[in-house]
């Protein structure tokens, strides 16, 4: 039999790709009604190019919030090689462990708040999901209290897309047809200031600590293990809250032993401008969650980030843990977030969002006055501009609308966005140079410019 080892892979045209894609694979959030393929095959910094050598400019962060250090970094591409000629890949189940996934630990130790110290490691955000519920579930369990098993969750809040992130989230899209979902998970209303009418002429945070109190009244403050939220939520749209809120939330759950879990999978690692988002909004979280940005999105790997009483609880004595992922600790994927972590560290990037959101704001100042833009809302290197049809009643866009929107900036300007729902999304690499920002700005504005309303549609360029 011929060595097929040695044949090199031969190289497929851009149509030859598309159309197998569309025979063999099935997309995260596919829609059916879109034949069209974007076939990436290479990046470099805030740029990356198509099968057909078109050059684009990510503005999305790897698509998804990712790609911090931006594509194409020889010193993440040298980590991975070098582990894996070193050790690839060795459990981490019971007692055995890892050098990289010690040292990671460490280091995220020193960068988390105080009263977390320890950190189980996932592949991504929706499994580091899952794990925080099992343990805040189990922590309650093991203290006596075995009725503290709802979670209490928010709509717009993404969480992820296994059944237990899932249901967690709050986009009622991801629960459709594939019940029984999650029992006992309980969803209140988010912090939406540019929604006003959502809180009956309260206050926005009076209106939704009471409604959290109510909730907790109504489920039993010892049948709750857990509350989880984004400390800005993403996927609803890049919306941060009052100052108030997450301080206000955080001391009614104290008062009834209700956990916290702070859903950082994107907030984390510089993407608003600090390591973690949820110590400077005031959530004092007992759990964090943790993906994307640890690695750049260069290695999948997610973290649960662990305070010190829970993890004695759930683990001390005679118990035990009896919770894992085939690849917890993966040994190339923690040596990649190691030197994603230097080079956060060393290049100043977490300064470096925060000066991209302050471009942001000036670029996009222009925007305010176009009618179709409702609300801009600038979070470090993070942007949600809200389209609505009328600015006095704030009703969103058409999906449809939205899209086309997104679709226009990709094809006339080659700059890669994404909406969510009626809200235009940026999430771009922290490498993002002002040129680029500026560029992605002039752009979003150009083609919101010609959005026309009464039709619905965008008029020609």
């Amino acid at each position: 039999m011929a060595n097929l080892s040695n044949r090199p892979t031969p190289e497929l045209a851009a149509s030859e790709l598309e159309a197998l894609d569309r025979r063999h694979v099935l997309h995260p959030h596919q829609r059916s009604q879109r034949s069209e393929r974007r076939v990436i095959v290479r990046g470099q910094g805030s740029t990356v190019w198509d099968a057909n050598g078109r050059k684009l400019l990510d503005a999305l962060g790897g698509g998804i919030w990712v790609a911090q250090v931006g594509h194409g970094r020889a010193e993440l591409a040298e980590a991975a090689a070098e582990q894996a000629g070193q050790l690839a890949q060795f459990t981490g189940f019971f007692e055995y462990g890892n050098d990289k996934s010690i040292r990671l630990a460490e280091r995220l130790a020193a960068l988390a708040p105080a009263n977390i110290n320890r950190t189980y490691f996932t592949c991504g955000g929706s499994e580091g999901v899952d794990t925080a519920i099992k343990l805040a579930r189990l922590f309650h369990h093991r203290r006596g209290e075995p009725d503290r098993n709802w979670i209490i969750a928010r709509h717009f809040g993404y969480h992820g897309a296994t059944y237990g992130s899932g249901t967690a989230t709050g986009i009622p899209d991801m629960q459709v047809a594939v019940g029984p979902n999650l029992p006992n998970v309980e969803k209140v209303m988010p912090p939406y200031p540019y929604h006003m009418e959502m809180y009956g002429g309260q206050n926005p945070t009076d209106f939704l600590i009471n409604e959290l109190s109510q909730t907790i009244e109504r489920l039993g403050a010892r049948n709750i293990a857990a509350m989880i939220g984004e400390p800005v939520l993403g996927g609803g749209g890049v919306i941060p809250p009052p100052d108030d809120y997450w301080p206000r939330v955080r001391k009614l759950l104290r008062e009834h032993g209700i956990l916290l879990i702070a859903d950082e999978v994107i907030t984390a690692f510089g993407r608003t401008g600090t390591w973690f988002d949820s110590e400077p909004r005031g959530m004092s979280p007992d759990i964090i969650t943790v993906a994307k940005g640890i690695t750049s999105g260069y290695a999948p790997l997610g973290a649960v980030m662990v305070d010190d009483e829970i993890v004695e609880t759930v683990t001390g004595g005679d118990n035990s843990f009896f919770h894992g992922y085939t690849y917890s600790g993966h040994p190339l994927a923690c040596a990649v977030a190691l030197a994603n972590l230097d080079l956060l560290e060393k290049e100043g990037l977490l300064e470096r969002s925060l000066a991209i959101g302050a471009r942001f704001r000036t670029g996009l100042a222009p925007a305010a006055e176009i009618p179709v833009v409702g609300d801009i809302r600038v979070v470090g290197a993070t942007v949600g501009i809200e389209l609505v049809v009328n600015r006095e009643t704030r009703e969103g866009v058409s999906m449809d609308l939205a899209l086309a929107v997104a679709d226009d900036l990709y094809e006339t300007h080659n700059v890669i966005t994404r909406n969510y729902g009626p809200t235009l999304v940026l999430s771009p690499p922290l490498v993002f140079t002002d040129q680029e920002t500026d560029r992605t700005s002039a752009a979003i504005v150009e083609v919101l410019k010609r959005v026309d309303l009464a039709s619905g549609r965008i008029a020609p360029r």
